[in-house]
């Protein structure tokens, strides 16, 4: 066993700190990204039924297939739609044009209905079966790759899970909550002696102390000084959120990296596979949604202005309810999109109708368009990729010819 070795074990010990697993030990820079504009990609595991969220009521067959789960109010959109009461505080940023929706929108993944599957299409963004052997980066991280000098506080994939959507060769940063590493001035002595003679890993390891160090002193001068309106109305949210929950971690972790230099944050919400008891599962899923989005509007300030933000999930839920008044795993869904960067105030889609004939295998809203379309032409508008990066390297083959211009 080497010598160095030998320390290094030691070091962890008398620490108490696994720096080699910290998921902040990714080499970083501060470097700016050549757009001032700002993206948040958010995953929503487990299969939103979009068609509870932005509810059809001008459908026809809406209330038929639906005995429970259409009942109630929602909130006017268009005149064809309501929204979802569960996410009344976002209600008014439809008015104000900076939330909107695609309906009918999927993956090419069709039938067998995973989440697995479909969770890993999502992210991969290629178009091909998983079983197939598809790409295994993500297509946030394709189009990192093709963006010439970006550094890891670019883009940030948040939380503790691995997030295949920025999985790739561009260097990307990761951050959990809870993550900090604080050591003594003594144990980042020893850190300096201990990779002396491998300079790159002791470069990694002091750059990413002295995030952490410069997060918390952010931290500490907000909590001090009340820097300005936004921190506060941030705070309230977070006050308010029962026992500091993850989701607004990630959320105040998002705005406060968002605010420098970092220009893409994704991160993944759970709670969305609403078999049975809909009425009272799906609330609590849509008010961790509103809970982010609106912490993000509050925390960024002046640059929501400048700010698209997504929501995607893996595939929608059957038209028709089950027998648990839930909903099982269908195919067309629902993307959410908010920011002042982006044309909100509208749904947009081409909408299929839900008289039987026309839904998907008899039994699922029929997709009408990809997601990733709408993906691509947020992208388009905020950093200006052009169309042959975006069908040829992010999503590659993708045609979003037909889907509509997002960003102002």
């Amino acid at each position: 066993m080497s010598k160095l070795l030998m320390t290094r074990r030691r070091f962890l010990a008398t620490t108490g700190c696994s720096v080699a697993a910290s998921p902040l030990l990714t080499p970083m820079a501060f470097a700016s990204a050549p757009w001032d504009t700002r993206l948040v990609v958010l995953i929503l595991r487990g299969a939103m039924d979009g068609l509870d969220v932005v509810r059809p009521v001008g459908d026809p067959s809406f209330a038929a297939t639906r005995p429970t789960l259409a009942a109630g109010d929602g909130l006017p959109l268009d005149g064809f739609f309501t929204l979802h009461p569960a996410l009344a505080p976002l209600h008014p940023l439809w008015a104000k044009g900076e939330l909107g929706f695609a309906h009918a929108v999927s993956t090419p993944y069709r039938d067998k209905r995973s989440h697995f599957d479909g969770q890993d299409l999502l992210e991969a963004g290629t178009g091909f079966d998983v079983t197939t052997g598809a790409a295994r980066d993500g297509w946030l991280n394709r189009m990192l790759q093709a963006v010439p000098g970006l550094e890891a506080d670019t883009a940030y994939a948040i939380g503790r899970e691995e997030l295949l959507l920025l999985a790739g060769a561009a260097p990307v940063a990761n951050w959990s909550p809870g993550t900090r590493l604080e050591l003594s001035p003594q144990a980042r002595r020893l850190i300096e002696l201990v990779y002396e003679e491998h300079p790159v890993y002791q470069a990694a390891v002091l750059e990413a102390l002295e995030l952490t160090e410069d997060i918390a002193a952010a931290e500490a001068l907000r909590a001090a000084t009340g820097e300005d309106e936004a921190d506060t109305e941030m705070q309230a949210m977070m006050d308010e959120a029962p026992g500091n929950a993850a989701h607004m971690q990630m959320a105040e972790f998002a705005v406060d990296r968002l605010r420098g230099d970092t220009r893409i944050a994704a991160f993944s919400l759970g709670g969305w596979d609403t078999h049975g008891n809909q009425a009272n599962t799906l609330p609590r899923a849509l008010r961790q949604l509103s809970d982010v989005i609106g912490l993000l509007h509050a925390g960024l300030g002046p640059l929501w202005g400048k700010t698209g933000v997504l929501a995607m999930t893996e595939f929608g839920r059957t038209v028709r309810e089950n027998g648990s008044r839930g909903t099982d795993h269908g195919t067309g869904g629902l993307m959410v999109m908010a920011g002042g960067a982006l044309r909100g105030g509208k749904v947009h889609g081409r909408w299929p109708g839900l008289e039987e004939a026309a839904l998907y295998d008899r039994r699922d809203l029929m997709p009408t368009e990809d997601v990733r379309a709408y993906a691509a032409r947020a992208m388009e508008g905020l950093f200006g990729l052009s169309g042959t990066v975006l069908s040829g390297s992010v999503f590659p083959g993708l045609d979003f010819s037909a889907a509509p211009r997002l960003v102002f």
